[in-house]
């Protein structure tokens, strides 16, 4: 049996930027590709997962509304992690995030591309 291909995507852009809906597509494809996908959110990108914040978010009005897409990557296997820090200066902890989201730091990601993820960057 093949070995699971591993996807990092960084996201660093908030609720306002196309870019994050690019990037929250791309998760997807990986998703439906069969690759173990993780997200990690940084700066304004952990706006996405901030309960509610993503319900009426749609920067690109042609992609599938954005709530979907990352409830899609969280039912489908998918992990999203939160930079700390980055969490932190919003003044958000756990509570605020979305089931299943994680607090995780740099080194919980770097760690899945030491194992041989792809990584993309938005």
């Amino acid at each position: 049996m093949e070995k699971q291909q591993k996807l990092v995507i960084v996201i660093s852009n908030g609720l306002d930027d196309e870019r994050s809906s690019v990037a929250w597509s791309i998760a997807n494809g990986g998703i439906a590709t069969d690759h173990e996908v993780t997200v990690f959110l940084v700066a304004s990108g952990v706006d996405w997962v901030r309960k509610g914040a993503a319900d009426a978010a749609r920067p690109n009005p042609l992609d599938p509304p954005m709530k979907d897409m990352i409830d899609n990557v969280r039912n489908h296997g998918g992990t999203i992690m939160v930079c700390p820090p980055c969490a932190r200066v919003r003044g958000y902890s756990q509570e605020d995030l979305l089931d299943g989201v994680v607090l995780a730091g740099s080194a919980a990601m770097l760690e899945i591309v030491k194992q041989g993820a792809s990584t993309l960057s938005f």
